[in-house]
């Protein structure tokens, strides 16, 4: 079993950064890939990005590609998601996910391990 919690979200004002951090615990992620998604008031949970097991491959969705950047320390069980040029559309719940593959995968479903969210709120 993999415990997930995500941490360092909060209120921005568009154009800054915020970093997200994913510890995982329970067992090693070093062989999971990983995964952000996002949820908005309203909307459904949609992909974000994801990183393969050994962080050599990573997918963005369009709509952060370029602003957005995936990393892992497998020395601290940890994933990271640094947020830059934050929109006011980029409000929302970012979850972390893992997934027993290891690899890049952009569908929920792909995901075994979910962990409760962090709130990222980007004023105009």
């Amino acid at each position: 079993q993999v415990q997930l919690v995500e941490s360092g979200g909060g209120l921005v004002q568009a154009g800054g950064s915020l970093r997200l951090s994913c510890a995982a615990s329970g067992r090693t992620i070093t062989t999971y890939g990983m995964g952000w998604f996002r949820q908005a008031p309203g909307k459904a949970r949609e992909f974000v990005v994801s990183i393969s097991w050994s962080g050599g491959s990573t997918y963005y969705a369009g709509s952060v590609k370029g602003r957005f950047t995936i990393s892992r320390d497998n020395a601290k069980n940890t994933v990271y998601l640094q947020m830059d040029s934050l929109k006011p559309e980029d409000t929302a719940v970012y979850y972390c996910a893992a997934n027993r593959v290891g690899a890049t995968r952009t569908s929920r479903e792909a995901y075994d391990y979910w962990g409760q969210g962090t709130q990222v709120t980007v004023s105009s």
